[in-house]
């Protein structure tokens, strides 16, 4: 009887992550359907459009790569999504290594502050943040905003990383001053190569969070259309009378194409870098 229930349990369960994976798989597939319909319609009449693609135009596609302004919205997100990044991972790298390394006053108080702060959603931080930006001279520029993007991203990434750094061997640096490193050295040489995996989830999370974001960015950089971000610049499409559904999946498939190509570049780091890093105190 046992014999008989295996295949049974085989065929169920691999009919139950095939359901999954079309679930996960079709609002993607949707997008490019609504991409590449004739005009402008989101739905179709038709039920056997809404699966499988019974008209095809790439005019969407055109005209927002050569009608559009999209390659400067595209250069301005990655200028913002690229520093973003560098800042990120610069950033947090010393801090958690600070953290994980070194034993000074106010260091319990400091980790503890930092998950205070990342009880409370970013988009509170909004008003103080333009006001900042406005005394320095900031506001309305691209600066500002890989700013707003990397203090915003720095909890997260920095208790990320501090956890991964928290696992690597002190005597592994230690080994390496005994051989003639200096602590400086000894961090570059030996401490960030074994921390790859936590640095590609920081560089990933910083890269996203200047790349997908909206609400700030439609703050911070009001009235700046020569500026835009590509989350701003397709919000922008939409008119008094017609939404353009088309040109926003075309758009929306276009914008996931650079952070998926990372995700599958950083793939094999992202496991050990989350779980490591999240375990460890």
């Amino acid at each position: 009887m046992s014999k008989k229930a295996k295949p049974l349990t085989k065929v169920l369960v691999y009919a139950g992550l095939v359901l999954a994976v079309l679930f996960s798989i079709y609002p993607v597939w949707f997008a490019f359907l609504a991409s590449i319909r004739p005009g402008q319609r989101l739905y179709t009449l038709n039920l056997a459009g809404m699966f499988i693609p019974t008209e095809v135009t790439w005019e969407n596609f055109s005209t927002m790569l050569f009608e559009k302004d999209f390659l400067v919205w595209a250069k301005n997100s990655l200028f913002v999504a690229g520093l973003t990044t560098i800042a990120s991972v610069t950033l947090a790298t010393s801090g958690a290594f600070a953290f994980s390394r070194f034993r000074f006053k106010g260091r319990e108080a400091g980790l503890i502050l930092f998950l205070a702060v990342q009880a409370f959603p970013g988009v509170l931080s909004l008003v103080p943040i333009a006001l900042i930006l406005y005394r320095l001279g900031l506001f309305g520029s691209h600066w500002g905003l890989i700013i707003a993007y990397s203090t915003g991203a720095l909890v997260f990434t920095t208790w990320n990383l501090k956890g991964y750094f928290d696992t690597i061997p002190m005597e592994l640096e230690e080994a390496a001053m005994i051989d003639g490193c200096g602590p400086i050295q000894s961090f570059i040489r030996i401490a960030l190569p074994l921390a790859r995996p936590a640095l590609a989830v920081t560089a990933l999370f910083g890269f996203m969070g200047g790349w997908n974001e909206y609400v700030m960015a439609s703050v911070l950089l009001v009235g700046q259309s020569d500026k835009y971000t590509l989350p701003i610049a397709l919000a922008q499409l939409s008119g008094d009378i017609q939404v353009p559904w088309g040109q926003y999946a075309a758009g929306a498939l276009l914008v996931s194409i650079p952070v998926l190509v990372l995700f599958l570049w950083l793939q094999k780091y992202l496991e050990s870098g989350l779980t490591m890093g999240g375990v460890k105190g």
